[in-house]
């Protein structure tokens, strides 16, 4: 529960510095746990660094290494991309069979599983402890750079420009891929979708019953356009290299199965995402901003009785 301000925070700044070490050292932490099967760690990291760039990008206009720290981090889990694409690729494979179970002759499909499953043992663990490694190391030099983080501190006007812009960035997005639903714009949406859900996540405290609904709609949003994605990268795959994945006739039968599925997930995310975006980037960050500051009077007030009692 750690990725959210707290009213405890001294300041947004000071809640900013705390979020951020909290996920690298909870990153530190996944990598080192041996128990923790690697291609786990691998995502759940990989996690980590889309929460801090989430972090980042909403108090960007009040900080001034946003450019180097958003890099470092997009950087550091692009390192470990390659690891987790075989893994995505097995999950939409089982999600897209056990979605047509009564409908499909499993058998006939099982030589595509057979092939993704061989790619993943390709990977060597020697490889995956070795990008974790030079991982860790990048974790522990961003945790020394985070607690030197210099932010202009300025209340909530400390992220709404920042909490604005990225909500714009996710109605342009969904505007975009509507009058061109390609693979890319697809794919875009869903990042500044996941940037948004991030801040939700942040600023739910401020008022948690419908902030948490709006929370749980940015990641429902997030994770039909992620399966839509997964899809699109598992349509190229079989594309490019059709004979190794079995006998041509099945093939063009999964992807048609994939092709149907696509199409679904389209139809929810465009309906999901009219109700999410539906504001505008100027009156959902006033709203949002004004929610802050009732949480903080109120916070402040309950301070006050709490020292009259005594």
């Amino acid at each position: 529960m750690g990725y959210r301000f707290k009213r405890t925070d001294e300041s947004v700044a000071d809640g900013a510095r705390r979020i951020a070490i909290e996920q690298i050292d909870k990153a530190i932490a996944e990598i080192d746990d041996t128990a923790l099967d690697r291609h786990v760690a691998v995502h759940q990291v990989r996690k980590r660094c889309k929460k801090l760039r989430g972090l980042v990008r909403l108090i960007r206009p009040s900080f001034p290494d946003y450019a180097k720290e958003n890099a470092a981090f997009r950087d550091a889990a692009r390192e470990l991309s390659g690891l987790r694409d075989t893994e995505a690729l097995l999950e939409a494979y089982d999600s897209l069979t056990g979605l047509h179970e009564d409908q499909i002759d499993r058998q006939a499909f099982g030589s595509i599983r057979r092939r993704l499953t061989l790619r993943q043992k390709q990977v060597k663990d020697d490889d995956i402890d070795r990008k974790l490694a030079g991982f860790r190391e990048q974790m522990v030099l961003a945790k020394v750079r985070a607690l030197r983080w210099q932010i202009e501190d300025d209340g909530a006007e400390t992220f709404a420009d920042g909490l604005a812009k990225t909500y714009a960035r996710a109605r342009k997005a969904m505007r975009t891929t509507r009058k061109d639903p390609t693979a890319e714009t697809f794919h875009d949406w869903r990042k500044r979708v996941k940037y948004h859900g991030y801040h939700a996540r942040l600023l739910a405290p401020v008022w948690p019953e419908p902030m948490t609904v709006h929370v749980d709609a940015a990641a429902t949003l997030a994770d039909l356009l992620g399966d839509h994605h997964d899809l699109d990268v598992f349509e190229a795959t079989l594309r490019e290299e059709p004979d190794a994945f079995g006998d041509p006739k099945d093939i063009e039968v999964f992807l048609a199965l994939i092709g149907r599925r696509r199409t679904s997930l389209e139809h929810d995310a465009f309906a999901l995402g009219d109700r999410l975006l539906a504001e505008t980037d100027r009156a959902l960050a006033e709203r949002w901003t004004a929610y802050w500051h009732a949480w903080g009077r109120e916070g402040a007030e309950a301070t006050e009785k709490t020292s009259l009692a005594a």
